[in-house]
């Protein structure tokens, strides 16, 4: 068992870590975007697409980094008493109440594939003046809950690791 979760947590941080290295840099997409809506806006005919755009490439960011901020542990706890506590403690605490992200978790993707299913089953469309199809941005919304589940599971083996002594 100790060998798989290695070869697990070693797999799913590869993987969470280039998808994030990549989503980082979606940042200058969306300042791309942002900046060409306002040139647009204001020496020519604004532009349709650029507001919603903005919008899919923050989802795509947000959604494809989560992983990674999870695995180098940039993630917002609280920490009125957590950063008091021993490094077995807090694994102890992070063990249990991982189980209640990952109960998350599964429930946004079971609601996230239903939603990407219906979009690919019917064409679903935007409500707005551009209307582009819905079902990539939902694909990569079901894509980055589904590392996030995976990120999860090997956070999970390194905390029994360290609640057991054992290093991963």
């Amino acid at each position: 068992m100790l060998n798989f979760a290695r070869k697990y947590v070693k797999f799913t941080e590869k993987i969470n870590y280039l998808i994030g290295r990549f989503a980082m840099y979606l940042i200058f997409v969306i300042m791309g975007i942002l900046l060409w809506s306002s040139v647009s806006k204001t020496f020519f005919l604004p532009s349709l697409w650029t507001l919603e755009m903005a919008q899919f490439a923050m989802v795509a960011y947000y959604m494809l980094g989560g992983p990674y901020s999870l695995q180098m542990g940039s993630n917002v706890r609280m920490d009125l008493f957590y950063g008091d506590w021993s490094i077995t403690k807090k694994a102890l605490v992070d063990a249990f109440t991982i189980f209640f992200l990952l109960f998350y978790l599964g429930v946004l993707l079971y609601g996230g594939y239903q939603s990407t299913e219906y979009a690919l089953r019917y064409g679903e469309r935007s409500a707005t003046a551009w209307r582009p199809f819905m079902s990539p941005i939902k694909i990569i919304m079901c894509a980055g809950i589904f590392l996030m589940i995976l990120q999860a599971v090997a956070e999970l083996f390194k905390d029994i690791a360290t609640v057991r002594g054992v290093k991963l």
